[in-house]
């Protein structure tokens, strides 16, 4: 089922989920830069030279008790594009170096999903990269959050037990590594599950997390 939305392309707004959310739906907004960007848990989130910064505002087809998936989805569809890896559940990596991420969020009824991607950063901050060598140009960010929403769109198509978990599984660099999570849980990640949940090894036993603080151990 084609979805059809609007695209409003700015110029610098606080943030693009609050205007994707005070406009009418379906509508990606695409921002070259944010002065009140922010990623999960609330951080503020950082522009490189060059970035992309864009939110999708609509109302999925999937029941509300899988929504929570369609991080994973439109990661998924993030990394058929920038050919990133994957850290559960939502941040985009190149070389172990952070290149975006993704924030979705509800408000029950609709939801918003943003793409943040640094598209190129000549002097990039210690784990941050751009996905870029070259500067691509400010008119590559709207279509490229354009191909980003078509990707997500297909695949939700699918429904939430066939967009692609197994695609996810083999790009997500969570699993198999170490990982502590908040307050005081620690493990060995596993895999995910279908109902994207991350999957941890404790003790001989499984653990599902369906949220919070993962952090990746370095391991020598």
């Amino acid at each position: 089922m084609a979805t059809h939305y609007d695209i409003l392309s700015l110029g610098e707004v606080a943030s693009t989920q609050d205007e994707a959310r005070n406009r009418p739906q379906p509508v990606l907004v695409v921002a070259a830069r944010q002065s009140a960007g922010r990623g999960r848990s609330g951080r503020s989130w950082w522009n490189a030279p060059r970035a992309l910064a864009a939110s999708f505002r609509w109302t999925p087809w999937w029941p509300a008790e899988a929504w929570p998936r369609i991080t994973l989805v439109a990661g998924l569809a993030a990394h058929e594009i920038f050919d990133c890896s994957l850290k559960w559940p939502n941040d985009l990596v190149m070389g172990g170096r952070k290149v975006g991420g993704i924030l979705t969020e509800t408000d029950g009824s609709s939801v918003v999903c943003g793409l943040g991607v640094n598209l190129w950063w000549p002097d990039p901050p210690e784990q941050s990269c751009g996905a870029f060598e070259a500067d691509p140009g400010p008119e590559e960010a709207v279509v490229l959050a354009s191909r980003w929403v078509d990707g997500l769109l297909h695949r939700l198509e699918a429904g939430p037990d066939g967009w692609g978990i197994g695609e996810y599984r083999a790009t997500c660099t969570t699993i198999g590594r170490a990982v502590t999570w908040a307050p005081d849980g620690a493990g060995r990640a596993t895999g995910v599950d279908e109902l994207g949940r991350l999957l941890v090894s404790v003790d001989g036993s499984l653990v599902a997390l369906a949220s919070g603080e993962v952090h990746i151990l370095s391991e020598s």
